[in-house]
């Protein structure tokens, strides 16, 4: 087990939204009352991390307000794990023994479930990531000694090889979904009968 208070959370929210048209950050969009973005960021914030880092990009999500600090992504087109290695670093720096990363477009994520991702890390070296009963995904732990790893990363698949040789914490997986395109926005806002829910000649709408 880690506890939490020996963690940075790192929310990464700097994805450039490319399968989501032209809108802007999917990040902005409306749902359940607030930006699809900021739901991770209020369903966490009673954890006490050693430090909230979201690394973003042109989002306006105000994660400040929520107790993050904010790092900026100056290179999106470098992928995932451009965003992954300036919020580990953050972590690094401070001395933590893990980071939590998680995903901004992962609205449903709860704090029942990242305890017991810690709760299934045991130690430096740790590994732990999400999963829907098929293939694991985030959020997930990462223990210090993986820092250097992870910072060695490049291109938009991020740590996938690192989380499938890791340890899986099943979960349900309404809990797991993350948004990529207009559909399945959609999809999530009807599923939770979101106030946002409706479509305009059979296709989404957003506003």
């Amino acid at each position: 087990m880690i506890a939490v208070e020996d963690c940075v959370l790192v929310l990464l929210a700097a994805g450039r939204s490319r399968r989501m048209g032209d809108i802007g950050s999917k990040l902005d969009a409306p749902f359940l009352g607030r930006p699809l973005g900021l739901h991770v960021a209020v369903a966490l914030e009673d954890m006490p991390f050693r430090e909230r880092v979201a690394v973003v990009g042109r989002a306006e999500c105000d994660y400040a307000a929520h107790g993050f600090t904010t790092v900026q992504n100056d290179d999106p087109a470098m992928g995932m794990s451009r965003s992954l290695a300036l919020g580990v670093e953050r972590a690094r720096a401070r001395g933590v023994k893990a980071v939590v990363v998680a995903l901004a477009d992962m609205p449903r994520v709860t704090a029942t479930h990242i305890y017991q991702l810690l709760d299934a890390a045991d130690d430096e070296n740790a590994i732990v990531a999400s999963s829907d009963g098929h293939a694991p995904k985030p959020p997930a732990v990462f223990g210090a000694g993986r820092f250097d790893a992870l910072v060695a990363l490049e291109g938009d698949a991020g740590a996938r090889a690192m989380v499938r040789a890791g340890k899986h914490v099943v979960t349900t997986p309404a809990e797991l979904i993350d948004v990529d395109t207009p559909e399945e926005l959609e999809r999530l806002r009807e599923l939770v009968h979101a106030p946002e829910a409706h479509t305009r000649r059979g296709r989404p709408s957003f506003g």
